[in-house]
């Protein structure tokens, strides 16, 4: 039955479109983030999933829905990942997942495109520019597969992440600006996989 079901919604997809699933295992998600205005503290998440339903005629009307585990944090901190993960800041308990669905795909060079689309963080969602780097497809396995690098970057406290801490200098302890990056592989999903 469930194979019936996979099978029938590649069906339903225009004949121009393939569907692509983020590999979980060679997947990261990052960010980078200014600590008492003169060091960076970066972090990961250990778990991001995701699908683009890519128009292979015309890239723009493809989308890209990605999900980041955000229980999954990880700055290499014990005390400081349990802080991340309060109310202070991503509310994990409340808010389990950040996301991001694309609105808009532009051209780029080579295989770049530019991604307009709303991310959620924190129970807040706000429009983001994504720049993404892309490889060529190659086989491997029996599998399509494409590399990617996606970049942006946000005021946290556009997400309501707003928790800070002044210093004896007069600056404060955590940045406002957050640099983000989701790296990996794209797997192609076709029919005869699906249905195993």
């Amino acid at each position: 039955m469930r194979s019936l079901v996979a099978l029938a919604a590649l069906v339903a997809l225009p004949a121009a479109a393939s569907t692509w699933e983020i590999d979980p295992n060679h997947t990261e998600s990052s960010f980078v983030v200014k600590h008492l205005m003169v060091s960076n503290v970066r972090g990961q998440f250990g778990k991001t999933t995701g699908t683009v339903t890519q128009d292979d005629k015309d890239v723009t009307k493809s989308k890209v829905e990605i999900t980041i585990d955000a229980k999954t944090i990880d700055t290499r901190v014990d005390k400081r990942d349990a802080h991340l993960k309060s109310p202070d800041f991503f509310d994990v308990e409340k808010f389990p997942t950040i996301t991001f669905k694309s609105t808009k795909i532009t051209k780029a060079e080579g295989n770049n495109v530019k991604m307009e689309g709303d991310l959620t963080i924190h129970g807040v969602t706000k429009p983001v520019v994504v720049n993404v780097e892309q490889t060529p497809d190659t086989l491997a396995g029996g599998k399509t597969i494409r590399g990617f690098t996606a970049t942006t970057k946000i005021n946290r406290k556009d997400f309501g992440l707003n928790w800070n801490r002044t210093i004896e200098a007069g600056g404060v302890m955590v940045g406002e600006d957050v640099a983000i990056t989701v790296e990996g592989e794209l797997h192609r999903k076709d029919a005869a996989s699906a249905a195993k």
